[in-house]
């Protein structure tokens, strides 16, 4: 395809195969004959369009815990009742296999796309979806020394090669810094429903950089939930006292002058370390603990964003239904064979037109309000 002439290249149909995985995996790309660029385009939509929300796990600062933030929100809105998935997009540093228990798992290229692997939990309805370039190493062991090019493919690859299936959320547990990998992900997202949630750790060095990825949010137009404050206090063992280990710069002010809300702060816990390593989020495995119980107002508020869209869905629905009762053949039938001047079908047109244009209101508010 690429040394085709710009004649040749328009000539190319626009026939998509229908797999579920960038031409990059298949056995058949050197003799394929159809437009590869058009399909990994259609592959991205179609995977797209079965997510309702995305929601990016950010700092810019490295070891301030995006992926323990990443991995018990995704936990915790499993725990909720919603479909979860987490996308591993720490290139050099891939952890969530470890964080859900996979660690050394390895996955197979289907017709449906690259496989996911699932968290399951007593606690949890639906299983967590993993998608992360840990299941394709050797071993966790093997560095990753890349140059950009093949992280901006391996972004595409992550959210379009991925079999994620339908889900309410797509949690993205992101790398440090605010170079490449995001502002690849934030163009390849660009119309979707993509929400940003900040980590950052007391002291002043942390803040200074996370700041900047709230910064990079502003600017770029991605709407910001809130702040996790990670490693916020310690708990003694003995006295039970709670002190902070990391002097607090003023993370509460600083992020207030962003317009950022802070939604959890989270304690620096052996528990969350362990569960960790054990390849149990913490919210799952003792969602009763006060240390739990300190991720539930950011799940909360990440949970609000699935609740208003689920309400938008209903109220499209129903509008739908009241609309199509309004033009279904039987009612008119119906409606036709009353007498002359009847009041009771107009009031049957005259009820059906107003649920009609008040869930077309409700469903325009709840969009307003996201």
């Amino acid at each position: 395809m690429e040394f085709l002439t710009p004649e040749e290249k328009a000539s190319v149909p626009k026939t998509d195969c229908g797999l579920g995985h960038a031409c990059q995996f298949c056995p058949k790309e050197a003799t394929c004959a159809l437009d590869k660029s058009y399909h990994n385009k259609i592959l991205i939509e179609n995977r797209l369009q079965e997510i309702d929300q995305i929601i990016v796990v950010l700092a810019n600062k490295g070891g301030v815990g995006k992926s323990t933030i990443s991995a018990n929100l995704a936990a915790g809105l499993a725990k909720d009742g919603f479909r979860v998935g987490v996308a591993d997009a720490d290139i050099h540093g891939p952890n969530q296999s470890r964080f859900f228990g996979l660690a050394g798992a390895k996955i197979r290229t289907t017709k449906s796309g690259l496989d996911t692997l699932g968290f399951e939990d007593h606690a949890i309805e639906h299983p967590v979806n993993v998608g992360s370039l840990a299941f394709m190493l050797e071993d966790d062991t093997t560095p990753i020394v890349w140059r950009d090019a093949y992280k901006h493919d391996f972004i595409h690859h992550l959210i379009g090669s991925f079999d994620w299936g339908s889900l309410d959320f797509l949690v993205v547990d992101m790398p440090p810094g605010t170079g490449n990998e995001l502002i690849t992900l934030c163009d390849m997202l660009e119309g979707s429903n993509v929400s940003a949630v900040l980590v950052t750790s007391p002291q002043a060095v942390a803040q200074m950089d996370s700041l900047k990825a709230g910064r990079f949010c502003k600017e770029r137009g991605l709407p910001v939930i809130g702040a996790a404050v990670n490693m916020a206090g310690v708990q003694c063992p003995h006295c039970h006292e709670e002190f902070h280990l990391f002097p607090d710069a003023g993370v509460t002010e600083a992020l207030a002058e962003m317009d950022i809300a802070k939604i959890a702060e989270i304690p620096l816990s052996p528990e969350i370390a362990m569960g960790s390593d054990n390849g149990s989020p913490i919210v799952t495995s003792t969602p009763d603990g006060a240390v739990a119980q300190a991720f539930a107002p950011m799940i909360e508020a990440v949970a609000a964003l699935g609740r208003k869209d689920f309400g938008h869905a209903v109220a499209e629905t129903m509008k739908g239904v009241f609309e199509e009762n309004l033009g279904d053949a039987d009612l008119q039938a119906a409606l036709s064979a009353l007498p002359e001047g009847s009041e009771i079908g107009a009031e049957v047109v005259d009820i059906l037109g107003q649920e009609a244009s008040r869930l077309t209101l409700a469903s325009q508010s709840t969009k307003d309000n996201r």
